[in-house]
């Protein structure tokens, strides 16, 4: 987990949204910024996703997400659209192999999304260490991923960001597909 120094853009770490408290950062893009949040309700970890693109938005001095010109205001407010879609292309989705999202709301003047927290380490981390896995260990996390996108497919999406960042490998070794960014129905 990474410090909250490193990104400027991120919420203050013990803050809350709603319900969940902010413990950490688990990870940033271009697109938005990932936490570890505890949910006070539930009393269990969730990843919550924000939609904060780089290009597009900074974070204001009272914490809403705002667009960097008002020349980008109709980029951020589709691509806050899309981030909707995302979340309900993932709500849809109740397989082991694809990170179940459990809600989305909006607030800071952007968007949410509320996702199982799946304990465990990137692929692409993995294959650092060991750079050429045998045949056996790849059937062990290409199939299990395969049925999830068998359902994501019959269902008329596309997931179209496959790769070892966006897969992450449990504690108990089990893999789970977690970023649907770029999911097209």
């Amino acid at each position: 987990m990474t410090e909250t120094t490193e990104y400027r853009n991120a919420l203050p770490l013990q803050s809350m949204l709603f319900e969940y408290r902010l413990e950490a950062i688990l990870g940033a893009g271009s697109f938005g910024m990932t936490y570890l949040g505890w949910d006070t309700n539930l009393e269990k970890h969730v990843a919550i996703k924000e939609y904060l693109p780089t290009e597009l938005a900074v974070r204001a001095l009272d914490g809403s997400v705002v667009p960097v010109t008002s020349g980008h205001e109709h980029d951020y407010k589709w691509g806050l659209e899309r981030f909707i879609l995302e979340a309900r292309t993932l709500a849809k989705f109740g397989h082991p192999h694809i990170v179940r999202v459990n809600r989305y709301f909006e607030s800071n003047g952007t968007g949410y999304m509320v996702m199982d927290y799946e304990k465990g380490e990137p692929l692409n981390e993995q294959l650092k260490r060991k750079p050429n896995p045998d045949e056996a260990s790849l059937k062990t996390i290409l199939q299990p991923l395969l049925d999830g996108l068998r359902a994501v497919h019959q269902a008329g999406f596309l997931h179209r960001d496959i790769k070892p960042g966006n897969i992450s490998i449990r504690e108990n070794s089990s893999p789970v597909l977690i970023d649907f960014g770029a999911a097209r129905q």
